[in-house]
């Protein structure tokens, strides 16, 4: 995949369809010390047994039936392994599943994020009844923001309301920017006064 934001995509839905109503997806970017891009996907579904854990990055192994390969995972897996990183899954039968993968922020072959506001907004859309967590830590700024929480203060209003998305879109595309922007990564000028 040519976008980190597409495997992110594949691992929430391996989650909704392992039962999962509850997921949060933590994105780690640490630029300097660690040289360190983690997204991690945490989530309360059947979870797996240990066997299972080692066979999914096996693509020909799939819980699905519509088809007889499952690519996400072993795509993960290889793209985390060209760039010095790994794929870790940990994972308990009725507990859920947590999905680490940590890639080298700098390694030339690292794919970009991608459009990370389009795919979280793309969760909520197609999800909306998920509770959905999502945090975003660039150095030691961090945001986050929770579905649950949105949900009571728009009271009977659907987060798929067409105003909401357009509110949606703005906040996190603001937020997201704020984050590379106090560090002068998105291509903001810093004030050398600061």
């Amino acid at each position: 995949m040519r976008e980190l934001s597409l495997h992110i995509l594949d691992l929430v839905q391996n989650a909704i369809e392992a039962g999962a109503n509850k997921v949060r997806l933590d994105i780690v970017e640490d630029m300097s010390e660690m040289d360190t891009l983690l997204i991690r996907v945490i989530d309360n579904g059947q979870g797996m047994d240990d066997d299972t854990c080692q066979k999914v990055i096996d693509p020909f192994v799939t819980s699905r039936t519509t088809r007889r390969v499952g690519l996400g995972l072993p795509l993960i897996d290889m793209s985390t392994k060209r760039c010095a990183g790994y794929l870790t899954i940990v994972s308990t039968p009725g507990s859920g599943t947590v999905v680490e993968a940590l890639y080298k922020h700098s390694h030339w072959d690292r794919p970009p994020l991608g459009n990370i506001v389009e795919t979280v907004k793309s969760i909520i859309i197609a999800h909306p009844e998920l509770n959905f967590s999502y945090s975003h830590t660039v150095e030691k700024n961090v945001f986050s923001m929770v579905t649950q929480e949105l949900t009571e203060i728009l009271g009977n209003i659907s987060l798929t309301q067409p105003d909401v998305l357009i509110w949606l879109h703005e906040y996190l595309t603001q937020n997201i920017m704020n984050l590379y922007n106090s560090r002068n990564l998105y291509g903001g000028v810093q004030d050398e006064n600061n």
